[in-house]
């Protein structure tokens, strides 16, 4: 398909498949030019929800979905259809969302009503491997590589792992004042959300390769006393 292309929607209208290039170009409308605090010495009592995007056509394939504008599938969309039962025990005072539309159509499924979008909410922009499956890459004198391991610039620059990490680190630094107040949702992509976990852990970005991360998934972070923890992680709907 081509960049840009009309996508017929089972549910509606066609729906637009931005191409990377253009998703970054029309990033700086979700700039969050809001304060950056550093991380309390006391926690909140909130915690911190972190949901997955539903599945694309690109997630199902295994391909790497960096700033690719896709929609959910029908599948996708289904099955996040049962987020709203998982969030229903939260006390839920703030909800940040990626401005990719495959995040705001999960957000909307399940139930739930940003209070911003934040273009540091995307997901890895993986430079030329955008599109293909780590099994290419592997295919190609790669063995064992991830995307870990560093991308090279493409159709978009690329980023590292370190990069994202800043990334997250600003997320976070956005929503530490409203974890005092309650709990807080993150609606992302699958890497980017893995490496925010990390980071909110205190832990190295690489801990995030370790992580599983399913698309339409909840994960839960909170703390013990003042340590962070992880209270659940990867649930299904």
């Amino acid at each position: 398909m081509e960049p840009d292309a009309k996508t017929a929607s089972p549910t509606g209208p066609s729906v637009t498949r931005a191409s990377a290039a253009a998703t970054l170009g029309g990033l700086h409308r979700y700039a969050d030019a809001g304060p950056v605090d550093v991380r309390p010495s006391e926690p909140g009592r909130g915690r911190l929800l972190l949901v997955r995007h539903g599945e694309t056509a690109w997630s199902r394939a295994g391909r790497h979905t960096g700033l690719t504008d896709l929609p959910l599938t029908g599948a996708g969309r289904a099955a996040v259809g049962g987020l709203p039962d998982l969030l229903a025990e939260y006390d839920l005072v703030h909800v940040r969302c990626s401005p990719l539309q495959r995040a705001t159509e999960t957000a909307r499924l399940a139930g739930l009503e940003p209070d911003a979008l934040d273009a540091d909410l995307v997901e890895w922009d993986y430079g030329a491997e955008e599109g293909r499956t780590t099994a290419q890459a592997q295919a190609e004198g790669r063995p064992g590589w991830t995307v870990f391991d560093g991308v090279p610039p493409g159709e978009t620059p690329g980023e590292t792992v370190e990069m994202v990490a800043a990334r997250a680190s600003r997320v976070l630094g956005r929503v530490w004042r409203h974890l005092e107040h309650g709990d807080v949702v993150l609606v992302g992509h699958g890497h980017h959300l893995r490496v925010l976990a990390a980071v909110y852990l205190r832990q190295t970005p690489y801990l995030a390769d370790a992580l599983e991360l399913e698309a339409g998934s909840l994960s839960v972070l909170g703390h013990h006393r003042t340590t962070p923890t992880v209270h659940r992680w990867n649930l299904a709907p």
